[in-house]
Parts: C-alpha cells; sequence; structure tokens
C-alpha cells in the first residue's frame, strides 16, 4: 500500500490538473438597462513626436508614395477597417509647447519651432490644424484636440475653439474663411492641457483645479456648452488624490472627462527590448497591464463618491506598452517594433475597458504610427501593420454595443511565486443581436480549457477568428509583413447554451455568436 500511495496522489494530482479550467458565465442583469461600450474606448492619439506625423500619416502632396492633400492613402484605409472612432492630437508633452496659430496660413509662411520634448528635432508646422482636422474627415473619426494651458493663455485656446467650430460672424470664422474652409468642422472633444502634473507645468492637482475652471470658462459662449467635451488632464497612474481634487473642485457643469495614463512596461527605468525579452519581462508587462483593472476600479469609485450619475466619462487617453526605442533610432522618438507582447496587453486592456464601460467612455493607445504601441509601421514607401492593429480590429465588433456582464474564475498564469489572471474576456451585443466575446490568454506556456456559461439566450451557430504565433518575441516586419495576423478559429463547441473551447498560450480569440 505504502508504494501505491505515490501513484495514486499523483494520478489525482495530474487528474485535477487536466480537469482545471477557466469558468466565464454571462450574468443576468434582471432588467437593468446594459451599458453600452462606447466606440470612443478604440480611440487612438498622434503626437508631433518622431515620425509619427512627418513619415507616418504626413508625407506631403509632392510624395511619390499615394496621398491625399499630403497624407498616407494606404494608412486612411487601414485605419478605416480598423474603425477608428477619434484621434487625439498633437500632444502628448508636445501640446503645452504648441501654438496652433503657427500651423496655419500658407505653409511656406509657417514659423518653425523645436520640438523640446522629443529629440530636438525641428518642428516646421507644416501639418497644422486644417491638415489635422481633414484627415479625421478622411477617417471618418471624431477629433480630440489638446489645448495649450502650459505655455498658452486663455485667449489662444479660446480663439481655436472659435476658429475650428462656429460659423456666426467673428474674427476667427473669418481667419479661417481666410485660409481656404469655409464651414466649421465642428470639433467636440477638447482636453484642457496634459499632464498638468508633469510636461503640462508640473502643476498641483489644487492649482490645476483654478487653472482647468479658468480655461474651460472661456472655451465656450454658453450657447454651445452642451456641444463641447472638455477632458480635465487627469491623474498619472495611481496619484488618486488628483482625481479627488478634480472631482471636488471642478463644477459639474464645466467638464465632461477626467483623463488618466497609465502605461505597461518592465520597469520604467530598466524598459528593455521591444523584441528581445524574458519570460520574466514578459510576466513583469503583464503585471503592469494588469493593474488597469485596479487603477480604472478604485479611480471610478472617487468619481462616483461626486458623480454617483455617472456623467462624467474616465478618460484613459493614453496607455499601451513602453520599451527601448529600437537600436540606431533617435531615443526621443520612441521608435519601437511591436510583438504578439503588445496584442496580450490590448487583448486584457480593452476587456478591462469593456467591462467598465459605465465610467470608462473613451480611450486613447498610444500611439497611433511609429511611436510606443503603433498599430502600423512605416518605412518610406512601406507599411506594415502590427499584432496590436489586428486586436483592434478584431475587438471592433464591441463598438457601441451593449455590454453583457460576465463572471470570470480564470486559471492562474504562474512564474516563479507570482500569478496572474491568464483569461480576461468581455461580451456584448450589437445592434443586430448578435453576441460576440472576446478572449485573451497571457498564459506563455499553456493553453487554457475554457468553459462559457451563455445564461438565457438562445443560440444556434458559433465562429471565429485567432490571433496568435510561436513565439512571444515573434512580430510583424517589412520582410514579413504577415507573420502574425488573424485566422479563422474553429475549437469552439456549442452545446446545451454552453460553449466549450480551449486556449491556446498567447491568444486572442473572437467568438460570434448567432
Amino acid at each position: 500500500m505504502k508504494k501505491i500511495l505515490p501513484f495514486i496522489l499523483l494520478f489525482f494530482a495530474l487528474s485535477s490538473k487536466l480537469t482545471a479550467q477557466t469558468k466565464i458565465q454571462f450574468i443576468n442583469t434582471n432588467g437593468d438597462p446594459p451599458a453600452t461600450i462606447s466606440k470612443y474606448i478604440y480611440s487612438h492619439f498622434a503626437e508631433h513626436l518622431g515620425s509619427g506625423i512627418y513619415g507616418g500619416f504626413y508625407v506631403g502632396d509632392t510624395s511619390r508614395i499615394s496621398n491625399t492633400n499630403g497624407v498616407r492613402n494606404d494608412i486612411i484605409a487601414a485605419l478605416k477597417i480598423m474603425k477608428i472612432p477619434s484621434l487625439r492630437w498633437p500632444g502628448g508633452c508636445f501640446a503645452d509647447t504648441y501654438h496652433w496659430k503657427d500651423g496655419i496660413g500658407e505653409k511656406t509662411g509657417r514659423p518653425a519651432i523645436v520640438n523640446r520634448w522629443w529629440g530636438g528635432s525641428l518642428e516646421d508646422n507644416s501639418f497644422g490644424t486644417h491638415d489635422f482636422l481633414n484627415l479625421c474627415e478622411l477617417l471618418d473619426a471624431d477629433p480630440y484636440m489638446a489645448g495649450n494651458i502650459g505655455s498658452g493663455t486663455v485667449q489662444e485656446l479660446a480663439d481655436w475653439v472659435q476658429y475650428v467650430s462656429t460659423d456666426t460672424k467673428n474674427p476667427m470664422s473669418d481667419l479661417r474663411r481666410k485660409n481656404g474652409r469655409e464651414k466649421p468642422w465642428k470639433v467636440r472633444f477638447w482636453g484642457v492641457g496634459n499632464e498638468a502634473w508633469g510636461c503640462g507645468g508640473n502643476m498641483t492637482p489644487e492649482y490645476y483645479v483654478n487653472e482647468y475652471r479658468k480655461y474651460a470658462t472661456f472655451m465656450t459662449d454658453w450657447t454651445n456648452s452642451d456641444k463641447l467635451f472638455r477632458v480635465a488632464s487627469g491623474a498619472n497612474v495611481d496619484d488618486y488624490h488628483w482625481t479627488e481634487t478634480l472631482m471636488k473642485g471642478i463644477p459639474k457643469n464645466m467638464v465632461e472627462g477626467v483623463a488618466l495614463h497609465h502605461y505597461s512596461f518592465v520597469e520604467w527605468s530598466k524598459k528593455g527590448s521591444a523584441t528581445n525579452f524574458t519570460e520574466q519581462q514578459y510576466f513583469k508587462t503583464m503585471k503592469t497591464a494588469w493593474r488597469m483593472e485596479e487603477l480604472v476600479t478604485k479611480h471610478s469609485a472617487i468619481m462616483d463618491k461626486y458623480d454617483p450619475g455617472k456623467k462624467i466619462a474616465l478618460v484613459v487617453d493614453e496607455w499601451g506598452g513602453w520599451y527601448d526605442v529600437e537600436k540606431g533610432t533617435n531615443p526621443g522618438f520612441l521608435y519601437q517594433q511591436n510583438t504578439i507582447r503588445d496584442a496580450m496587453i490590448a487583448g486584457v486592456t480593452l476587456n478591462i475597458f469593456n467591462n467598465h464601460s459605465d465610467r470608462v467612455r473613451m480611450a486613447n493607445l498610444a500611439q497611433c504610427i511609429n511611436v510606443l504601441q503603433a498599430v502600423i509601421l512605416t518605412n518610406k514607401e512601406k507599411m506594415i501593420l502590427t499584432p496590436t492593429y489586428h486586436v483592434m480590429e478584431m475587438y471592433n465588433v464591441h463598438q457601441d454595443a451593449l455590454r453583457i456582464p460576465v463572471s470570470i474564475q480564470s486559471e492562474e498564469y504562474t512564474l516563479g511565486t507570482e500569478k496572474l489572471p491568464a483569461v480576461s474576456a468581455s461580451v456584448s451585443k450589437d445592434k443586430t443581436g448578435v453576441v460576440h466575446i472576446s478572449l485573451t490568454n497571457i498564459s506563455a506556456k499553456n493553453a487554457q480549457p475554457v468553459t462559457i456559461d451563455l445564461g438565457d439566450g438562445k443560440y444556434r451557430s458559433v465562429t471565429g477568428r485567432i490571433l496568435s504565433s510561436a513565439k512571444l518575441q515573434d512580430h510583424n516586419s517589412f520582410t514579413e509583413p504577415d507573420k502574425i495576423k488573424p485566422n479563422v478559429f474553429k475549437g469552439a463547441a456549442l452545446k446545451n447554451n454552453q460553449l466549450n473551447l480551449s486556449l491556446p498560450a498567447t491568444s486572442i480569440v473572437v467568438l460570434t455568436l448567432n
């Protein structure tokens, strides 16, 4: 018996490992109105930084690369397929050094400045207000403009709002017409400064509240105040005092959104390579990505104290992975490659935002092209779509759909003594009644068996798409542009109103239920 006992114990240990699985259950809301997953959660960010604008979006109208008024046509087409809902511009840190009147009128007469924040490069202002807003029209995307309250003035920002949004007879609309645009663009989203706690002025939250109130007052003539969505410069990661001070100090009729910034990385002072990293570095990065759940929950709880009706949005207008720049590139240009690790960051983060869509109603991935966790990389006439692009495209089925709440009992991704939830998920029902389930398995080694209880819904069929790759370090390059791309997923079985599937290691799966 003594000899047999170890084998029995081993058998039960192995059996329990084989039967362990992630369980997901649709939650009945008992008639409570479901939250909408705002399409603006899938927004993006384009700063005057490195080759994000120049050499990214903008090549000039004399370029041999196919373009519309200087903006690359292949990028326009790709972003429209991805369904980009909004684009934030001109920064970032650059916003609080940007003077918008330098970027209007004849391009040959525009003054140049040094981009002191990002590499000390010369900014010639050839891409300005008209170029950006016309780009947004080409993309069918709403512009989100960040106002300069660091080195700018109240009058300057008030004039910018009038220039782009008013149709009445006034000096700013006359100036716009003189510069070739008859009708206004009607810009709704405005950031009142950026990172006021840092590059936007190193302000205290108490000081910023008063600055915000001043600027927000003069941005509107009060006849169009309901048409503006003003976003206060919010907290850096876990600065909960900042959020509390803003919610306490800004009248509710003067603010529509409060920002939050959080990046995923190995260590802030030692970020490591974007492509040459260990599983331990991967785990650390995913730990900071998962921290978004804690941050959104705690900042939302503070906002709930002062705004129980949830009228003010939490706007996570900078998020994504941040690593060392690629070798041989300017350190100030923040150009980095994009691997399956970045797809995992995107999958986990978007699931978090979707599940908190009652409060999170806009988020902006940093950044769109050639900077940080970009969805597109360019090299002269060449363009590639990154794994992050494919996640954003796969997940766009959630845009403006009704969130279906779920409970998740996830198996764990373990490395050494540390553990993280291996599986994250979010679910929604679109306007046609079709249900979409997005699933991310961050485990670097193990597939995850998943059972999904579909509640009271009646479904006839399931189809799916998957994004995955053999190695964590795999990425698309200009020589292998399609190494990582979505494929058909046939591994989900629907029976008795239950779904069973196995999620491969480091994979994203989006299921469609009819």
